[in-house]
């Protein structure tokens, strides 16, 4: 057995921490945040009473999360809208200076890093069109670097060209996962309610879309393919939702973290996919650093918690895009002040100076209300540090205040277009 901690825990408190990580392997299990290999391990550490060795495990795994990297390939022709794909699943305005060029013909010939601007573990690549390219079809694969990319995006704002489909059946058969991805849907169901005004249907027109894209690719070859039809500016209709869903699926389960914390705020779906697996970080992180650690019921915050905290909501405030400056620049996008904004929200008051007391009031509220949802887990003396449970209630409150922005943002944008007919 492994060296023990200077404390070691008693039956009772051995059996609290064993619950404990029953509760966060039941989260575990709705999505994978962590290997299956590791969840042994830390079972095994835990029925020999090995903490020290469990908190080795958690925290290798913790530094894997937060260090391994996840690439994501975009290829297809010119002006098949990768560039403003790539914009938008970064939540990059296209006159951002970070922002892939749009609207100009395709002169590159090299791949272009787009790293995700709130998760730097992420990064998009932006790949020439295979067609695009003077080097033979043969070696595009090793000019771009194949093996670097997680998964690829093959994009088209038309039907799929054969030497995209070729490479797509290339990189079926290196064992990687690829995605047929219809932009500008948008534009096309536009284009037909202007000049089938009488009998324009508009679930007609996207199967249409997406019968003829998959006709072209059977045709052509492709076993079983699928095809996602989206707009590249509004990501949040058509089948980008299905579109995440499928690449949660097929992620390996080390990358699926910062996968979520990626995933732009435009529905409640991706809102709270990003909250359970922020969930789970600070539910592990804290079976680290709050081990045997006890709550206590009275006694003010330190100015180093009330540090903690306040990095810690930041931190979320950006991550669901209610941060002043995402807040700034969609109050100019709804054309509505941004003060109207702020007063809708719950978070910007929680680390008030007048609200300390309030905030430890909060703090054993939330503590009663989760032993209680969660069948008395923790109730019986074993607590994790005030920090961590102050930051699930932060986590929570920021997710709800992103609903509540993404509502605001839906009605305000209806309205407008409601004025414009």
């Amino acid at each position: 057995m492994g060296q023990q901690l200077s404390k070691t825990p008693n039956d009772e408190e051995h059996q609290d921490f064993f619950s404990s990580f029953e509760y966060f392997k039941n989260l575990h299990m709705k999505n994978k945040f962590i290997p299956q290999e590791t969840i042994t391990a830390i079972e095994l550490h835990l029925k020999k009473g090995d903490i020290r060795a469990t908190n080795a495990v958690i925290t290798t795994a913790l530094k894997e999360i937060n260090s391994t990297q996840l690439n994501i390939a975009v290829t297809g022709e010119s002006g098949a809208g990768k560039s403003s794909l790539i914009n938008a699943l970064r939540e990059v305005k296209h006159d951002s200076k970070d922002a892939a060029p749009t609207g100009i013909t395709e002169t590159t010939m090299k791949r272009q890093p787009y790293t995700h601007p709130k998760i730097p573990n992420v990064t998009l690549w932006d790949l020439p069109g295979v067609g695009t390219t003077n080097f033979k079809q043969k070696d595009y694969l090793q000019e771009v670097q194949f093996a670097e990319y997680d998964f690829f995006i093959i994009a088209s704002a038309t039907h799929f060209k054969e030497s995209e489909i070729e490479l797509a059946k290339v990189i079926r058969l290196m064992k990687k996962n690829l995605y047929f991805v219809r932009t500008k849907v948008d534009l096309h169901i536009t284009n037909e309610k202007r000049s089938k005004p009488s009998t324009f249907n508009k679930e007609a027109v996207l199967q249409e879309i997406r019968n003829n894209c998959l006709d072209n690719l059977k045709k052509n070859g492709m076993i079983e393919p699928q095809v996602f039809l989206i707009s590249n500016k509004d990501l949040s209709k058509y089948d980008f939702p299905i579109l995440i869903n499928a690449l949660i699926k097929d992620i390996p389960v080390q990358k699926q973290h910062a996968f979520m914390l990626s995933l732009p705020s435009i529905t409640e779906a991706a809102i709270e996919k990003k909250r359970e697996s922020q969930k789970k970080y600070i539910w592990l992180e804290a079976l680290v650093g709050g081990l045997l650690a006890t709550l206590p019921a009275v006694g003010m915050m330190s100015a180093e918690d009330m540090k903690k905290l306040k990095a810690s909501l930041n931190h979320f405030q950006v991550l669901f895009g209610v941060d002043d400056s995402s807040l700034k620049s969609l109050a100019k996008d709804l054309q509505v002040p941004m003060e109207k904004l702020k007063a809708m929200m719950k978070s910007p008051n929680l680390l008030e100076k007048d609200n300390e007391k309030n905030l430890m009031e909060k703090l054993l509220e939330y503590v009663e209300k989760f032993c209680s949802v969660n069948g008395g887990l923790l109730a019986t003396g074993f607590y994790f540090s005030k920090i961590s449970y102050l930051k699930l209630h932060f986590l929570d409150t920021v997710a709800e205040d992103a609903k509540i922005i993404l509502k605001e943002a839906i009605t305000c944008s209806a309205t407008g277009l409601a004025q414009q007919h």
